[in-house]
């Protein structure tokens, strides 16, 4: 894992990351090959992040219905760590004509 020269940035990124719904998961690291996955419980909701065919990585949540289908999460990776985001308003649609502040303005 490489740290950023100035340490003030990392700590502004990571303290953006919890604020704002983000939260850390593994190492990338920890998925190294195409088709490797792991498993996680984040607050009671089973997630599975997993390198894809085409290198990128991604997470999903395990729907607890008979026969649901993984649900895509929000999924991003900042200076080797993977972070996912669960919150519910980070994934709805919203309308292209719609003007929005992000919450963390």
């Amino acid at each position: 894992m490489t740290v950023p020269p100035d340490d003030r940035v990392f700590r502004r990124e990571m303290a953006t990351a919890y604020r704002s719904g983000w939260h850390f998961i593994d190492l990338v690291t920890a998925i190294p090959h195409r088709g490797d996955s792991l498993m996680v419980t984040l607050f009671g909701e089973p997630i599975v992040v997993a390198r894809e065919e085409d290198e990128d990585v991604r997470a999903y949540r395990c729907l607890r219905r008979p026969r649901g289908a993984p649900q895509p999460v929000r999924c991003a990776i900042r200076y080797g760590m993977i972070f996912v985001n669960l919150d519910a308003r980070d994934h709805q649609l919203v309308e292209a004509d719609t003007t929005a502040t992000p919450r963390s303005a």
